[in-house]
């Protein structure tokens, strides 16, 4: 009798293991993903870790370093964003980890780099079969740390995500920083209920009385995982397309990236998440949304600041299809919206929106980090009787 309990106790824990094992990647730290986990001693030659293995919970190629914050490289003080450690990816160097997923779902990595010694540094993403190459030449936030983010499909169950510098530099040691690696499942979006949205916002006009938001995702609720304890956000990298963005619905087309935000710790016009337009024209969103020939529409959209120190003269640009307008908004860098509308009537059965900021900001208190105007709150409805 002792022994069939020992052994149902030994399957309910060994069970509760594989359901934790099948559940920690999602929306949260990977396993060691903060690198709080130090290696051995053993396994150390100065800061550079030695051995396959030699790093907890990850596989590691090249020169890859275990850094401690507040070391120093020459004159320079090596920061980590979170906790105590970070590792540095020196020459091909890369840090590998095998994840247990849902095939056929949709998830988004987010984690936090830093530039260090290399001008021109990029990171490849990958997991089995797929890839990304982020650029890293642009600092966003003012302490020389930013979190990316990068979504994929799962192709299969078990898949391995790998983080690798393709850098080649006299200083083999000469890498980028990586910190702080999480994972979140993302849901494809689905159309705003209208009467949902009325209870939120308290508006209502006889024209909006359409059944839905024909755009996906227009108050990006749904996105990557951002990081409590940080306060930059999370950058959504260029050339980002519809398929497998970050930002489900939406696609980054520009040669930088756009903000992602949360309300605990910016200013948000609607719900709990916005974006940023960090990077004048060089940073913009898109979506193409299905509209009938000849029928009568009504782009409305939130234009605001983050609560960043972001001040000055600000204007966005909305596009659909060849119909523009321009917002103006004057920033006082202490949070505030206001909202605007574009009608115009579909000349095609495919309608491209897209919002830019024509502006490049930086922020008041630095003078060193992109800023730019916050959009939240979008939606393309269907005018009545047209």
């Amino acid at each position: 009798m002792r022994l069939e309990m020992r052994g149902a106790a030994l399957l309910s824990v060994l069970l509760l293991a594989t359901c934790h094992s099948a559940f920690s990647f999602i929306d949260g730290l990977v396993e060691n993903g903060n690198f709080e986990l130090s290696p051995k001693q053993s396994d150390m030659k100065g800061t550079k870790m030695v051995g396959r293995y030699a790093l907890p919970n990850w596989e590691i190629s090249g020169f890859v370093e275990y850094i401690k914050s507040g070391q120093k490289q020459g004159d320079m003080l090596l920061v980590v964003p979170e906790g105590a450690y970070a590792v540095r990816l020196g020459n091909e160097a890369s840090i590998k980890k095998t994840l247990n997923l849902t095939k056929g779902m949709y998830y988004s990595i987010t984690f936090s780099a830093a530039r260090t010694c290399a001008q021109e540094e990029t990171l490849n993403i990958s997991v089995s079969p797929e890839w990304g190459v982020l650029p890293m030449q642009t600092m966003y936030s003012s302490n020389g740390w930013d979190s990316y983010a990068w979504a994929f499909k799962a192709l299969f169950s078990l898949v391995e995500f790998v983080i690798h510098n393709p850098g080649v530099e006299e200083d083999p040691a000469c890498g980028p920083l990586i910190d702080s690696v999480a994972i979140r499942s993302l849901y494809p979006p689905r159309p705003t209920n209208r009467d949902k949205y009325r209870k939120v916002t308290g508006l209502d006009n006889e024209e909006d009385n359409g059944p839905e938001n024909i755009l996906k995702n227009g108050g990006f609720e749904e996105g990557p995982y951002v990081f409590p304890n940080t306060t930059w956000g999370v950058l959504i990298p260029p050339n980002i397309e519809d398929k497998h963005s970050p930002l489900p619905g939406w696609m980054v087309e520009s040669l930088k990236a756009v903000k992602y935000i949360d309300v605990e710790h910016f200013s948000v016009p609607q719900g709990r998440r916005a974006v940023e337009l960090v990077a004048g024209k060089e940073s913009a969103i898109a979506q193409v949304a299905r509209t009938v020939i000849g029928k009568t529409y009504a782009l409305s959209f939130a234009v605001g600041d983050a609560s960043n120190s972001c001040e000055g003269s600000m204007v966005v640009e909305a596009f659909a299809g060849k119909d523009t307008l321009k917002v103006p908004y004057e920033s006082k860098g202490k949070g505030g919206f206001k909202r605007a509308e574009l009608k115009f009537a579909a000349v095609s059965s495919r309608t491209r929106i897209m919002f830019y900021s024509t502006f490049y900001t930086m922020r008041s208190d630095d003078f060193s980090s992109l800023c730019g105007p916050v959009i939240d709150d979008i939606k393309l409805l269907s005018l009545r009787g047209t």
